[in-house]
């Protein structure tokens, strides 16, 4: 999935904070494996345990201006971060038209640490929305670690999936699905949540090519994403983690049901048919 090279980007739409917050935990990106991932692709920074962001320092986070850098889709296809401002873009178009009373979310780039509404979080917990501000984190780091930590093929589509599945939450914020206990386990309500949030990812590939900033995608991206679903599964984590599956403790779903609502969302572009809380897992 690339940028259309006449697209014009809206840089606004995104805070960078790169290089304002501290160190990330267990010194580096590769704390992500080392520690709990309480926050992979969708969660609250205020369920981390206690101690784990001692040492973390936040900085002054005065945010860096994109606006000259990441003007069009050709500087998209030089850059990442200007490709990511891209998928932003594209994906609150979408729901910008599909969802009445949608809100512009911001989304933010930091490295180490960040300080948000939901509380302070580092690098390690991965990409999360946090519904207090309304406002999606992401280290841009986090896509080379599903490749080189988490075995993910990686691609352009898989690094719009990750982005669209936080906005996904966002849509679940602004009806209401957000409120209420989440839980654990392979039917928990935490685990609809995220597959629901999947799914909206989906709805939105569906459309992507239809707001007008990329181009086609293609069977190769498709199978890209869908890898990286398959990577951030529960069963998958447990296992290369603790070299053990417990779906009791499961709070995103397994790689098999992540990869099916994606595919549900992206296949029939409706997202009505999102509705896991009422379905057989």
């Amino acid at each position: 999935m690339t940028i259309r090279r006449r697209a014009r980007l809206d840089p606004g739409q995104v805070r960078d904070l790169r290089g304002k917050g501290g160190i990330a935990l267990g010194g580096g990106l590769g704390g992500i494996i080392l520690v709990a991932v309480v926050l992979l692709l969708g969660g609250d920074p205020s369920q981390i345990p206690a101690g784990a962001l001692d040492g973390i320092t936040v900085g002054n986070q005065q945010a860096n201006d994109l606006s000259q850098e990441c003007r069009t889709g050709e500087d998209a296809a030089e850059r990442q971060d200007c490709r990511i401002i891209g998928y932003v873009n594209s994906i609150q178009d979408y729901w910008s038209g599909a969802l009445d009373g949608y809100q512009l979310a911001p989304t933010t780039f930091f490295t180490g640490s960040v300080s948000t509404a939901c509380g302070q979080a580092s690098s390690a917990v991965g990409p999360f929305y946090c519904p207090n501000d309304q406002g999606i984190y992401i280290d841009l780091g986090f896509f080379e670690v599903l490749e080189s930590q988490l075995g993910a093929e990686g691609g352009p589509f898989a690094e719009a999936y990750v982005l669209a599945h936080e906005y996904g939450h966002h849509v679940q914020n602004l009806t209401g699905v957000l409120t209420g206990g989440g839980g654990q386990g392979a039917e928990s309500r935490a685990v609809r949540v995220e597959l629901q949030a999947d799914c909206f990812a989906g709805v939105w590939g569906f459309h992507a090519v239809d707001t007008g900033f990329l181009e086609p995608i293609t069977d190769e991206q498709i199978a890209q994403a869908m890898d990286t679903a398959e990577a951030i599964g529960d069963d998958r984590i447990q296992e290369k983690t603790q070299g053990q599956v417990n779906p009791e403790t499961w709070t995103h779903g397994s790689s098999e049901q992540r990869q099916e609502w994606f595919r549900t969302g992206l296949q029939t572009g409706d997202p009505n048919r999102c509705d896991t809380f009422n379905a057989d897992l």
